[in-house]
């Protein structure tokens, strides 16, 4: 059986109680949560606490800011290492598994011009380097993980296939640090998306899944049969935690993915 997760956004309810019923009913094993900037994620900490005494499962979080740690500007970067650790932190305390954050989104492309970024190659990686290391020892102590989501050519220039995250996180040296995959993503920038999980399945941490077009599940022609074989090869037993747009009624939407994942990978 795989175990799915849905982020919170995508459920109805006006609490995540009410969000947890319909999820469950729906077939989902879980909530990914979203963690927004100026610590908004950690000022919910006890409408966290109380979710989990209810019975809500919320493995991990997702982050949501509009900055990241491979920031060109150096306070953007330290403020968003300080909101990762919060995010580290406070997952930690429901009993969480660990927080997923790209190296940048939105922040420069190669593909759109200008074309060449202001910072190097070389001082990218060093950036990288040093913003990993700070919050996979925060991970290390707080007893949770990094996951690093390598992104599309077009959100990011930096880390874009499981290949260049796994470089990154063997340099480093910290079992704290792992990747969190992206179906969507790796459509876009993986020859083989079945042939990556297989050849980086030693640091697979976490999965999210969307269609090739960034829809729910079965909405697009992403290879799924593939993919998750790939996966149930590697002996992957996370969450599959979905993070799309729906299209189509949005409650039928969500209902349908949870069996068309388990169908897929039959």
């Amino acid at each position: 059986m795989l175990n799915t997760a849905v982020q919170e956004q995508l459920l109805p309810g006006n609490t995540l109680q009410a969000k947890w019923d319909f999820a469950q009913q729906a077939g989902y094993d879980a909530i990914e949560l979203r963690g927004k900037g100026d610590l908004h994620f950690a000022s919910r900490l006890e409408e966290l606490k109380q979710a989990r005494k209810d019975g809500v499962v919320m493995p991990t979080v997702c982050v949501d800011m509009l900055h990241f740690l491979g920031a060109f500007d150096a306070d953007l970067r330290r403020d968003a290492i300080a909101q990762m650790k919060s995010q580290l932190t406070v997952i930690a305390e429901i009993g969480g598994l660990g927080a997923q954050t790209p190296a940048s989104y939105g922040m420069f492309s190669r593909r759109l011009p200008p074309f060449e970024p202001p910072r190097t190659e070389e001082e990218d990686r060093e950036v990288l380097l040093a913003g990993l290391s700070e919050l996979g020892e925060h991970a290390r102590t707080e007893g949770v993980t990094l996951f690093l989501e390598p992104l599309n050519r077009y959100e990011d220039h930096m880390v874009n296939r499981l290949e260049q995250a796994a470089e990154l996180i063997h340099q480093i040296g910290l079992d704290s640090i792992r990747i969190g995959i992206d179906s969507y993503h790796m459509n876009i920038e993986e020859s083989d998306p079945a042939a990556a999980i297989l050849a980086h399945a030693d640091l697979i941490g976490h999965a999210q899944v969307s269609d090739s077009n960034r829809f729910q599940p079965g909405a697009g022609h992403l290879d799924w049969p593939a993919w998750l074989g790939a996966l149930h090869a590697i002996g992957y037993d996370g969450y599959l935690a979905v993070e799309c747009r729906l299209t189509g009624d949005p409650i039928e939407a969500i209902r349908s993915i949870p069996a068309f994942l388990q169908r897929s990978r039959a």
